[in-house]
């Protein structure tokens, strides 16, 4: 057994070395991604906090005050549109139960003409544009503008129309990340993804009341942050042409920890206020 150890020790005493290496050198092993575009602005659901969520008014508002990405999600009807929506189920958004799938185009409902932000408890969004948009209306509207979709079901038609785009990291890929950084492995094994999005832990409790009971014990975010906010491995990332987008930020101490964790984007509901916060700091730099 102890002689075993002389074989051991150095063998992890190399494997640790050689990690943290490469975790800070990741060229050597890889290439870096050449992304189409690198964005420090997103827009969450198009700027819900400034007009009613996914509408094409909000794509357009954050698209006026600089936004460099609008992230938005999708859902198909029942007659094979992709409609912009955060909810499958439109009692939140409507006030009327019912589903888009159950749902040709037309028949959709308008959105109410005040809705409440989700990440930002107790505050409010309204405009004169309550219509749902198709994604293809987006896309004609802004051809140059990065587009984050989150595809909110697993339904293969809906992953077919969209199977061409960089993506993102998934929950399962997500853990996966985690436990090859932790193990070391990280630096060794290649990785598909072009984008990280996680919640930045500290909204949550505060601007941000989950409903999963788990999520309302401190203890619990204490340790997801802990876990998460890894600075070196944001960095790894970054190094290797993954961008990390930490969210949802709408206060501009929020939006501050975000980029002192490492982050190369921010999403938030207000991009007017992501703008001014972004246009300060460049001014102070």
């Amino acid at each position: 057994m102890a002689s075993s150890l002389y074989f051991i020790l150095p063998a992890l005493g190399g494997y640790t070395l050689t990690s943290l290496y490469l975790l800070k050198n990741p060229q050597i092993l890889h290439k870096k991604k050449r992304a189409a575009f690198h964005c420090t602005h997103i827009s969450h659901r198009g700027g819900s906090g400034e007009r009613i969520e996914s509408t094409m008014e909000a794509f357009t508002h954050a698209v006026e005050q600089g936004t460099g990405m609008l992230e938005l999600d999708c859902h198909l009807t029942r007659d094979g549109h992709v409609v912009v929506s955060h909810d499958e189920n439109l009692l939140r958004q409507t006030g009327h139960d019912v589903t888009i799938s159950s749902l040709n185009l037309e028949e959709l409902p308008l959105q109410k003409d005040r809705l409440e932000v989700t990440f930002y408890a107790g505050h409010y969004s309204t405009g004169t544009d309550r219509k749902f948009t198709l994604l293809e209306e987006v896309f004609r509207k802004f051809p140059k503008m990065p587009v984050n979709i989150e595809i909110k079901e697993d339904n293969s038609l809906l992953m077919e129309k969209n199977s061409t785009m960089p993506y993102s990291f998934s929950m399962r890929r997500g853990l996966q990340l985690l436990l090859l950084y932790y193990s070391g492995l990280l630096p060794f094994v290649p990785l598909g993804e072009s984008f990280l999005q996680f919640y930045l832990p500290r909204i949550i409790n505060r601007t941000y009341i989950p409903e999963e009971r788990l999520l309302k014990n401190r203890m619990v975010i204490y340790l997801i942050e802990k876990l998460t906010m890894k600075k070196s491995l944001f960095k790894h990332l970054a190094s290797r042409g993954i961008q990390v987008h930490l969210f949802v930020c709408n206060e501009d101490p929020d939006i501050e920890a975000a980029f002192e964790a490492g982050a190369t984007g921010v999403m938030t509901d207000y991009p007017t206020l992501l703008t001014d916060y972004l246009h300060r700091h460049r001014s102070q730099d």
